[in-house]
């Protein structure tokens, strides 16, 4: 039978076997750690804001579906 060995986040090393169940879940302190972790990484890039001509784009897609919506309560659908 082979054996894994996972790191626990207790920081103890626990051997388990490959045929006992795997627990997929995070413990609420693991996912506040990755959750402090992205915005780190993230928040310069928030930061920078909506590049001119993404916004431009954004705003030529929302005059379409504006233009789109009043043809189809036109065309009755």
């Amino acid at each position: 039978m082979k054996e894994r060995k996972s790191l626990r986040p207790e920081g103890t090393l626990q051997v388990r076997s490959s045929s006992a169940r795997m627990d997929p879940t995070l413990n609420r302190e693991i996912q506040t750690k990755i959750g402090q972790q992205l915005r780190a990484v993230y928040d310069d890039i928030v930061d920078q804001g909506v590049p001119d001509r993404f916004a431009e784009l954004l705003r030529n897609l929302d005059m379409q579906a504006g233009r789109t919506k009043v043809t189809d309560k036109d065309s009755g659908e």
